[in-house]
């Protein structure tokens, strides 16, 4: 017997996840979508997490063990991505849990959008611990981010994506690639090289994920999802829509004149950017190059501007500043820090 084509294949990684894989399994067997695969990938786990999930496999046989020893949730990932069958690509990690439509939100969102690639969603923050206030913040942040063209002009902030609340076409990962290994967060490379090579990507505005922060999450753990990983990778691919979208191409002026904006911004160099002046709100800054009081700034049609500054306040005051001299976001001016 010919078994039925899943319209969803969730890829579940896991790695010694056994006090939180059963409750992400039951969200996905919860779900309001029932035609979908769900591959669950054992990555070298030494704890209970491969008997829950062959228990799993046993009770329903949409759920499929697979294991892959290269270790790192990349390299599981995309051996998932290799056994996935259906239509459609969900992605979801161990340790948190999908809200009973997500997948049939995102999906009927794909059946009639046929333009665009990728469809994301709101995430509810959950916290392990008192030290997570950075965390709910960017989750504030991700959650405000969600049109195409608003994903477009925020990637080069932060990542304006959570990686487990996506899904895609299978033919979007065939024609961009799926996760690539190096020194950088493998997740927010690869919806740059997909922004970049023209995929649209949304955000549904229903929660379609808990996303749970704990300690050992790996973004706090490993380096390559360190700030300076994240600012090697987000550097390389501004650089090349710079060279699209920048009207001044290779010169540019920079917003933030302290030492760790400059130090940020110094990385384009290596790219052939050339930077023209820094912008600072302290009148007669002494540095080795120009640096313009923020008030004098020229009009639109004679800079361009990218924004080096973290804080979400300041950022703020800055583009109600810019639209206020007639720049325009994306257009004469982008944030990207």
């Amino acid at each position: 017997m010919i078994k039925e084509i899943p319209r969803v294949s969730v890829i579940l990684p896991f790695f010694n996840a056994d006090s939180t894989l059963n409750r992400a399994i039951e969200s996905i067997v919860t779900q309001s979508l029932k035609n979908f695969e769900c591959i669950l990938i054992n990555n070298n786990s030494t704890d209970k997490s491969v008997e829950i999930a062959q228990n799993q496999t046993e009770k329903d046989k949409r759920f499929i063990l697979i294991h892959e020893k290269n270790q790192g949730v990349m390299f599981a990932s995309n051996a998932g991505s290799e056994q996935a069958r259906g239509k459609y690509i969900a992605r979801m990690d161990a340790d948190d849990y999908a809200y009973s439509n997500r997948l049939k939100l995102q999906a009927e969102f794909l059946d009639a959008n046929p333009d665009y690639g990728a469809v994301t969603g709101m995430v509810k923050h959950i916290s392990h611990s008192e030290n997570t206030k950075g965390f709910a913040r960017y989750v504030e942040w991700v959650n405000s981010v969600q049109t195409y063209h608003e994903i477009l002009n925020s990637q080069f902030i932060e990542s304006p994506i959570v990686n487990p609340s996506t899904m895609w076409r299978k033919e979007t990962a065939k024609k961009h690639g799926m996760y690539k290994y190096g020194d950088f967060p493998e997740d927010y490379e690869m919806w740059l090289r997909w922004l970049s090579e023209g995929v649209k990507i949304k955000k549904i505005s229903e929660p379609v994920l808990k996303w749970h922060d704990s300690d050992t999450r790996l973004t706090r753990t490993q380096t390559i999802y360190s700030d300076s990983a994240f600012y090697r990778i987000k550097t390389r691919y501004l650089a090349i829509w710079l060279e699209k979208n920048n009207p001044f191409y290779p010169r540019i002026a920079v917003w933030g004149a302290s030492r760790i904006s400059r130090r940020r911004a110094r990385l384009l160099k290596q790219y052939g950017l050339e930077i023209e002046c820094y912008i600072d709100i302290k009148r007669n800054r002494q540095l080795d190059q120009e640096v313009m009081y923020y008030n004098e700034i020229p009009s639109p049609d004679k800079i361009f501007i990218l924004c080096y500054i973290k804080q979400m306040n300041a950022r703020d005051e800055i583009q109600n500043f810019l639209h206020s001299r007639g720049y325009q976001e994306g257009l004469n001016y982008l944030l990207v820090s």
